[in-house]
This record gives C-alpha cells, sequence and structure tokens, in this order.
C-alpha cells in the first residue's frame, strides 16, 4: 500500500497536477478495479444515482467493454475520433438531459452564505475532528456529501484530481494511475473540451469523471438557476460525446452554501469534499513529494 501511494504522490508531485485525497466516497462506492485491468463500464455506472434529474445509462456487456479498456493505451492517449458508436469511448451516446432548478427563487430562505470547506490532517489513524464534525452535519441534513467514509471499518484511500486545464501532466498521471489501480477525476468543461482523448482515456481504464461545473464559479454567489445550468452543460457534454454519465459534484474551490448543497443535491449529486488536500495549485511553496506521503499516510 505505501509504495503504491509513494509512487502515485511521487508522479504528482513531480508532475504538478491538482490532487486532493479523501479517505472514501461514503455513498455510491467507487469501484475497484479487476485483476485484468480496470473495471467493466457496468460496474462504474452501478455507482450511478437515479435521483432527480438523472437517468440509468445502458449498460454494456462485461465482454465488449473489457475489450475497449484492454485497448486503452497506456503511455500517450489516442487522438480523439469517433468510435463506431457514436462516442469518444465507443460507447453508446447517451440522451441529453435538461435540468431544472427547484425553487429557484429560493423562497425557504435557505442560506446563501459562502462555507470554505476546511479539513485537519488525520493523526493516529483517525479522522480529524474537523472532517468528523462536518460529515456528522451533511449526514443531518440529509444531503448526499462525503468528506470521508464514516461508514466502513477498511482503510482505504481516494486520491481525486481537480482538473481545470491541462499543464501537460495528465498523461504522465494517468500511466501511473493505471499501473497502481487508483481512480478518480473531476473535470471542468473547459478541460474536457480542451482534451478529449484524455477523458476518454480516463473513462475506458475505470476511472469516475466527475462534474467540477462548467466555467468553476463561486456556488455560494450565483443562482438556483445557474448553478443546474453549471452542471447540466457539463453532463451533456459527457453523455453526448462520451456516452457517460457522472454522479458526482466537486464544488470549485470547496465554496458552498447551505441552498447550493440543496440545490445540487436535488439534481442527483453527491457532493465530495476531501479530508486531506496537497496545495500543489501553489507552485512557489511546493514541499515535494515526501511531505505529500507524509501528510497522507
Amino acid at each position: 500500500m505505501k509504495k503504491t501511494l509513494y509512487a502515485v504522490l511521487a508522479a504528482i508531485v513531480l508532475l504538478g497536477a491538482s490532487v486532493f485525497a479523501g479517505e472514501m466516497f461514503r455513498r455510491g462506492r467507487m469501484p475497484q478495479p479487476t485483476e485484468t485491468t480496470t473495471v467493466t463500464q457496468s460496474a462504474v455506472q452501478a455507482a450511478a444515482t437515479t435521483e432527480g434529474e438523472r437517468t440509468t445509462v445502458p449498460e454494456s456487456t462485461a465482454a465488449e467493454t473489457t475489450a475497449l479498456v484492454t485497448t486503452a493505451p497506456t503511455t500517450k492517449a489516442a487522438v480523439p475520433t469517433t468510435g463506431a458508436r457514436g462516442t469518444l469511448t465507443g460507447l453508446f451516446p447517451l440522451e441529453s438531459v435538461q435540468f431544472t432548478a427547484t425553487d429557484p427563487d429560493n423562497t425557504r430562505g435557505l442560506s446563501t452564505a459562502r462555507i470554505d470547506h476546511s479539513f485537519g490532517v488525520a493523526k493516529n489513524e483517525q479522522p480529524h475532528s474537523i472532517s468528523v464534525e462536518r460529515q456528522k452535519q451533511f449526514d443531518a441534513s440529509g444531503k448526499k456529501a462525503v468528506v470521508y467514509d464514516n461508514k466502513t471499518q477498511e482503510k482505504v484511500l481516494y486520491l481525486t484530481f481537480d482538473c481545470g486545464y491541462e499543464n501537460g501532466n495528465t498523461e504522465k498521471i494517468l500511466d501511473v494511475l493505471k499501473e497502481k489501480n487508483v481512480p478518480a477525476f473531476f473535470c471542468t468543461q473547459a478541460h474536457i473540451d480542451s482534451t478529449p482523448a484524455l477523458i476518454a482515456r480516463m473513462i475506458r481504464e475505470g476511472h469516475i469523471v466527475g462534474n467540477h461545473s462548467n466555467t468553476h464559479p463561486d456556488f455560494s454567489s450565483i443562482s438556483r438557476t445557474r448553478m443546474a445550468q453549471e452542471l447540466e452543460k457539463v453532463e451533456n457534454t459527457l453523455r453526448q460525446k462520451f456516452g457517460y454519465s457522472s454522479a458526482y459534484f466537486r464544488f470549485p474551490e470547496g465554496a458552498y452554501s447551505e441552498s447550493a448543497l440543496d440545490l445540487v443535491d436535488s439534481l442527483g449529486y453527491t457532493s465530495v469534499f476531501w479530508s486531506c488536500a496537497y496545495a500543489d495549485w501553489d507552485t512557489q511553496n511546493t514541499k515535494g513529494k515526501q511531505y505529500a506521503f507524509d501528510t497522507v499516510t
């Protein structure tokens, strides 16, 4: 476990990609790779929700999907081409959805005050009290939101990557993740549009590609209608171009409000936060791979 995590963190730190670490998604557990090379598409879609405006994705057969996965490139993403089924992944395209904001004028008076997600580094193999209390708040609210997994007794760590733009490093990170069987990504519309081959590779290799919004706005400062539009744009791109539907969302900068959390939940998404983070975005204060490894472990 330590060698695997160290290899992944070494690649991440040296390459400068965004990474957030959280113990495990509490609801809709992320699928584990099989002994071949990755999970089947049906397993990926089993994590999808049918709540709100969400729809069930038609499953490919395991044989069909495994063939797609095992032919995925291991070092360089293929030039984006449309497969026989009309998508970049070779999966069947999905129908577009239209997200309608519930209570668009916020007549219930839910707070729109900005909440900045915070966390503390776990000690003595126990999650930090900040993470514990935040998860309790989410559970009490009945909203689908996760900071860490407070249900399982397993020691499981999930690395998640926020992809706002491509800086030339994602290919190398994907190579390490594939070798070590580690999922998942959250992508903005700009990243999806600019690097479709990378997104297709993520899906083929069993990663969960989460929704990170269209324009990366502060969700506490925009209307509920705009929030729905931000999520709808990314979702429909994934559906039409990749034959994929995402059940997970990450708030840009981890900033949200009571109203924003309610709106995202109403659309069927699970909001995924984190319990530990490596601030690689601060390029003037990067502390290196050993610091990242010691912090996470």
